[in-house]
């Protein structure tokens, strides 16, 4: 099967639903559906495998070591396409049983669909998706994992372009993500951690670094926590289409409730990254003040903005010696008056490495700018008591309302990063004491960065000046032009 083939096979489902459920709310059955799909089809090619390796021992076949997931009987997609009465509730039933088969790794997996609800996927729609979903054979044989895991990765990015404004909750811009890890540059056998994973992009994007480097990726371990319970199975089945297996995925608050703990306390990890979700008003901030896990390192913040709620955790979740972690956040964050205590502390105790602006529309369904901080538990004795600030605003393609980076804007900024060198108008290395004594702690980027060297605060008079030197340099362009077509022979109009 053709990656194009794919594409167009898992975008038909989604379309045989429009008109019918919300476009946001296509996730939870399409997904659900496909991996279902796909693990039936993975199990009937193990077991021809066995059968063939048995000489035709039908028992031998379908012993558990021959399979990477358990199916019960009658609780195969052939058992439900032969269904043709009440088949949402057969389904509902399949898919609990395979959860209880394999407990261990596919618990809440299917998410909580309301399969059985005809008024909202009558019969005859559940049988139409089905026989769209039979049309091809899911097999590693026929759609080997990468192909797998690339359509599963476009059928994410389309719900995001189809669903709106729930788009931010599962999914982070990818050539974002792409930046975000050169820049923490994980390694074989470390850890990553993504506090709020939404659909898991950043963490596979941890694997599939290192596997387009031809490392070792597989002893990765990958840690996330995810408030809504689809967007977090949608992660753990991401991790399984591109066969990743070394992941520990949890549903639940990361703020109220964090679950992916060692000895009580927050579990450490190598590199943390994250795209919270930004200035959320209702949050356990009462509880945060006593927080059980010491995570108000830096103070608590307030009622109506947990994002450095979320930035604490982050620090809090990073090991001393080697942790390092980079997060996307608008840029209220460097600059806001209610929090300048909080950050003034982060630059304090030298853990902030580098602030990155970025241009417009990089968050879904919204132009406002975004800016990546980037922190770092252990810096190396020549970025100690520095922060690298560069401005990247520029470094963008738009297209129409949408925003991405080529690959040409991610190298530069990771190659910023990593030479920690002035670039005039680009990138600034400036002490952090400096920061502190004299813009009282404001990591805004423009009081650093001066575009092509001047200084971008200008008076009325600076201005209007401004504006009649490029008013008499257009006067002379224009003059020049009309001498040249009149030399030329030609009349200008």
């Amino acid at each position: 099967m053709t990656q194009k083939q794919l594409e167009d096979y898992l975008w038909g489902a989604a379309n045989i639903l429009r008109g019918m459920i919300d476009a946001a709310d296509f996730k939870q059955y399409i997904f659900p559906l496909l991996f279902f799909k796909r693990v039936s089809d993975i199990w009937e090619e193990e077991y021809q495998e066995a059968l063939e390796l048995s000489d035709g021992d039908m028992d031998y076949a379908k012993f558990r070591e021959n399979h990477r997931f358990q199916i019960p009987d009658d609780c195969h997609w052939s058992d439900i396409r032969a269904t043709s009465t009440d088949i949402g509730k057969k389904l509902q039933n399949a898919l609990h049983e395979i959860e209880k088969a394999n407990f261990e790794l596919l618990h809440d997996v299917f998410g909580d669909a309301q399969w059985t609800n005809k008024r909202r996927l009558s019969d005859e729609k559940l049988i139409d998706l089905i026989e769209h979903f039979s049309t091809m054979n899911l097999t590693v044989k026929n759609v080997p994992h990468d192909l797998m895991g690339d359509g599963y990765e476009y059928l994410i990015n389309k719900f995001a372009d189809d669903s709106g404004h729930t788009a931010a909750e599962f999914y982070t811009n990818r050539t974002v993500v792409e930046l975000m890890t050169r820049i923490t540059d994980p390694q074989p056998g470390e850890s990553v951690y993504d506090p709020t994973c939404g659909s898991g992009g950043i963490l596979l994007n941890s694997a599939l670094y290192l596997k387009k480097q031809g490392k070792e990726y597989r002893n990765l371990k990958l840690y996330g926590q995810e408030l809504n319970l689809i967007t977090s199975a949608i992660a753990r089945m991401n991790m399984f289409m591109h066969a990743i297996d070394e992941f520990l995925i949890v549903q639940g608050d990361t703020l109220d409730q964090p679950q992916i703990l060692e000895n009580d306390e927050l579990k450490q990890f190598d590199v943390v990254m994250a795209n919270p979700p930004y200035s959320i008003k209702r949050w356990s901030q009462s509880k945060f003040v006593n927080d059980p896990f010491g995570r108000n390192i830096w103070g608590t913040p307030p009622r109506g903005c947990a994002d450095y709620a979320f930035q604490q955790h982050i620090i809090k979740s990073l090991k001393p010696d080697t942790g390092r972690s980079v997060s996307l956040w608008p840029h209220g964050v460097l600059f806001r008056a209610a929090e300048a205590t909080m950050r003034k502390k982060m630059i304090e105790d030298d853990v902030v490495d580098a602030v990155i602006g970025l241009g417009k529309n990089l968050f879904y369904n919204s132009s406002m700018e975004s800016c990546l901080l980037v922190c770092n538990m252990n810096k190396p004795k020549e970025r100690r008591g520095k922060v690298i600030f560069i401005d990247g605003k520029d470094e963008i393609r738009l297209e129409r309302s949408a925003a991405y980076l080529k690959d040409e804007h991610i190298k530069r900024m990771a190659d910023a990063f990593w030479k920690f060198k002035d670039d005039e108008g680009f990138a600034k290395v400036v002490e952090s004491q400096k920061i502190l004594t004299e813009n009282d702690g404001n990591l805004s980027i423009q009081l650093y960065v001066k575009t092509n060297g001047e200084d971008t605060q200008y008076t009325v008079e600076q201005l209007l000046a401004k504006t009649k030197r490029n008013q008499e340099s257009l006067q002379a362009g224009y003059d020049e032009l009309i001498q040249k077509l009149y030399e030329l022979g030609i009349e200008a109009i």
